[in-house]
């Protein structure tokens, strides 16, 4: 698992770019810019989640909100925490509490290290998870779209391929690219 977000963004079935944050918000500044109303659609490629971004203001403000360079100011880093709640047994909270560093600190580098060691089946699920995402979104009313889901999450590689075949090229292609990531984080 990549440290830094990647991100792919379509204006239809056209793919406009894909990248890092740094890469993509220039390209969508520019198309806002031009045409505010134009519907793009933005998805982080490892959830397939889509994301808005306020493109509003100048270039530098676009990136300074959504893409923050590594400056650090001082004081504590701001890192986006969300409280929740979290049941664990008497003896998870005691080896917790022996850590050198605080419990949210300990939990977060167990979770850091979970996801960066992620292979085989379950890294595959989710990437054929984030990709059905964005499939949903960019091809739910193109010939053969649920025969295409089925044979992705089964695994079955070419057969899904076959199915996309006709699919705009931008889309077939984003997709072959996740789903032949997904055949080979799974094979490992």
């Amino acid at each position: 698992m990549t440290s830094e977000k990647t991100y792919t963004a379509f204006a239809g079935p056209r793919r406009l770019a894909a990248g890092p944050l740094r890469d993509l918000l220039p390209v969508l500044k520019k198309r806002f810019d031009r045409d505010g109303a134009d519907i793009v659609l933005v998805f982080e490629d490892e959830t397939g989640s889509q994301v808005d971004f306020n493109l509003r203001g100048s270039l530098d403000d676009v990136l300074d909100r959504h893409a923050p360079t590594t400056r650090r100011a001082p004081g504590r880093p701001r890192l986006g925490v969300k409280s929740r709640e979290v049941t664990l047994l008497p003896r998870h909270w005691d080896w917790l509490e022996q850590q050198p560093k605080s419990i949210s600190a300990t939990l977060r580098r167990l979770v850091d290290q979970a996801a960066k060691t992620e292979t085989g089946p379950a890294r595959a699920k989710r990437i054929r998870a984030a990709l059905s995402h964005v499939l949903t979104a960019l091809a739910g009313d193109r010939p053969n779209y649920e025969e295409a889901c089925r044979a992705l999450f089964a695994g079955r590689t070419s057969q899904f391929e076959t199915l996309i075949a006709h699919w705009p090229k931008d889309i077939r292609d984003y997709a072959r690219q996740r789903a032949a990531e997904a055949a080979r984080v799974g094979e490992t």
